[in-house]
């Protein structure tokens, strides 16, 4: 899968100064990154909600979809797959690959979310 997501990282990168009328990606690009936060959480949410519903195939097919805009955000962030995947690789040499990072100090506690996070969710 990293291969692929390279791959559809570097075709993101490629086609974000397309023209907007043709392009999805340029269009997302040229709606700045509070839209392309508000496709991948959309795309988030779906995904859940497909998962709770037992719908497979539809996991799968907007699991493509919320990968597509991850890989947009990264581009416009500046943040590319290899820095994520060193991430990945960086917390399993401490914790496991299925583990996710603990919270520092905070185990338990839920944050309130950002305001502009509150604002793409609503």
């Amino acid at each position: 899968m990293d291969d692929s997501l390279s791959r559809l990282y570097l075709a993101v990168m490629a086609a974000r100064t397309r023209d907007p009328a043709t392009s999805r990606t340029s269009k997302l690009f040229q709606g700045g990154i509070e839209k392309m936060a508000k496709k991948l959480a959309e795309e988030a949410v779906e995904v859940g909600i497909d998962a709770v519903l037992m719908r497979r195939q539809r996991v799968i097919l907007e699991s493509a979809d919320l990968l597509y805009n991850l890989s947009v955000l990264w581009a416009a962030s500046g943040v590319t797959p290899g820095e994520v995947a060193q991430e990945i690789d960086r917390r399993e040499a401490l914790y496991g690959i299925a583990e996710k990072l603990p919270k520092s100090g905070k185990a338990g506690k839920k944050k309130a979310a950002p305001r502009a996070l509150r604002a793409v969710a609503g």
